[in-house]
C-alpha cells in the first residue's frame, strides 16, 4: 500500500487514547482515520460500512470485546487488516487475539515507540507483537525490511519462570474501580505473604481496610509483622517537593526507606514489595503534570533498584476536563502496563 492513502477505524472506548492515537496516526500523511468506535458492536458495523484498510482494535470494549468483534469483522470485512492495541499484557490473551487473524498486537503502554512500526509492519504483510510482551528484544537487526518497521515477531509461547518487575498505571472514571484495583493489588500481595506500602488519600485508605477484611486478610497482623504500611499521600509530597518539582534524593530516601523495611518483613525466599501510589495523581489534579511525570521516572528508578511492584492510581472523575492527551501520553510512557477503566 506504499503510496497510497490507508484509511483507518480506531476502536478504543476511552476517548483520551484515541486522541493520542490520532495524533500519532498524523505524523504520518498516507495514514487517514475515517472513523471511530466506543464499542465492539459498533466496530463491527462501521467496519462492515466503512471497509477500511486497517483496524486498531482494543479488546476490553463494551458490549462486545474486542476479540468477538475481529472474528465478526473478518466475515463482514475480510480485506480489513487488525491490529490490537490493548493493556492486557496475558500471553494466552494475546495469542487468543491473533488467531482471530489480526496481524498483530502492541500493549498500549509501549504504543509511544511501537504503534507507527506497528502500523507499518501489519500493513506490509509482517506480523508484529509488543517485545514486552515476551520480555526480550525481538527486532532483527540482519532483516533490513523487518529492523526498519517492527522491533516484534508472533512467538510460540511467552519465556517460562521469568518475573518481570512492573510499573503499571491506571487512569479510572469512577472510585470504585480505584477501589476494585486497589484491593486486587495489594491483596493479591498480601496473600502471597509478599509486602504493601499504600501512599493514598485518606478516603482510598479508609475504604481499602474493611475490603482487604472481606478478601480474607487479617489486616491488623499485616501491620503488625510490618507486611502493610499506609501513609497519606498529600502528606507525603512536602518531604520531598522543592519549588513544585521532587528532589530526587529526598524521594528516593523516602521511598527507599519504606521498601527495605517492608522487604524486611516479608515472608517467602521470593519475597517482593508492592507500591500503590496517589502522590502523582494530586500533582497532575493540583495541575503540576510536569512533576507528576518526573515523578513516574523516579518510580523507574525504585524498579529497577529495589525490584518493586508499583501500580499508579489516576482518579480522572475527580478532576473537571480530564487529562490533556499529552500527558496522558507522557504519562503512559512511563508505565510497563496502562489500565483505564
Amino acid at each position: 500500500m506504499e503510496g497510497s492513502i490507508t484509511r483507518i477505524l480506531v476502536v478504543d472506548d476511552y476517548e483520551p487514547w484515541r486522541r493520542f492515537v490520532l495524533t500519532t496516526l498524523q505524523k504520518q500523511p498516507r495514514l487517514q482515520v475515517i472513523g471511530e468506535a466506543v464499542d465492539g458492536l459498533e466496530a463491527v458495523q462501521k467496519a462492515q460500512h466503512l471497509q477500511p484498510d486497517l483496524i486498531l482494535l482494543d479488546i476490553g470494549l463494551p458490549t462486545l470485546n474486542g476479540i468477538e468483534a475481529a472474528r465478526r469483522i473478518r466475515e463482514l470485512s475480510p480485506k480489513s487488516r487488525i491490529l490490537f492495541v490493548s493493556e492486557n499484557r496475558s500471553w494466552d490473551i494475546a495469542e487468543e487475539a491473533l488467531r482471530t487473524g489480526a496481524g498483530g498486537y502492541v500493549v498500549k503502554s509501549d504504543a509511544v515507540g511501537e504503534l507507527l512500526p506497528a502500523v507499518n509492519a501489519v500493513l506490509g504483510g509482517k506480523p508484529f507483537v509488543s517485545a514486552s510482551l515476551s520480555g526480550n528484544d525481538l527486532a532483527h537487526p540482519n532483516d533490513e525490511d523487518t529492523a526498519d518497521s517492527t522491533r516484534g515477531v508472533v512467538l510460540p509461547f511467552p519465556p517460562q519462570n521469568v518475573w518481570i518487575a512492573r510499573h503499571e498505571a491506571g487512569f479510572y472514571s469512577h472510585d470504585r474501580f480505584v477501589l476494585d484495583d486497589l484491593t486486587r493489588f495489594i491483596g493479591a500481595a498480601l496473600k502471597a505473604g509478599n509486602a504493601a506500602i499504600v501512599v493514598a488519600t485518606e478516603s482510598h485508605r479508609d475504604s481499602l481496610l474493611p475490603r482487604l477484611q472481606a478478601y480474607g486478610l487479617d489486616v491488623g497482623a499485616a501491620i503488625e509483622q510490618g507486611r502493610y504500611t499506609a501513609l497519606d499521600a498529600a502528606d507525603a509530597l512536602p518531604t520531598f517537593m522543592l519549588r513544585g518539582m521532587p528532589d530526587s534524593v529526598l524521594f528516593l530516601k523516602l521511598l527507599g526507606d519504606l521498601i527495605g523495611t517492608a522487604a524486611k518483613a516479608a515472608q517467602g525466599e521470593q519475597a517482593r514489595v508492592a507500591i500503590f501510589g496517589e502522590m502523582c495523581h494530586l500533582l497532575w489534579a493540583q495541575r503540576n503534570a510536569e512533576a507528576a511525570i518526573q515523578v513516574e521516572k523516579l518510580g523507574n528508578q525504585l524498579v529497577k533498584t529495589y525490584d518493586v511492584d508499583i501500580l499508579c492510581g489516576y482518579s480522572l472523575s475527580s478532576v473537571q476536563g480530564g487529562m490533556d492527551s499529552r500527558v496522558f501520553e507522557r504519562i503512559c510512557a512511563e508505565h510497563s502496563a496502562v489500565y483505564s477503566r
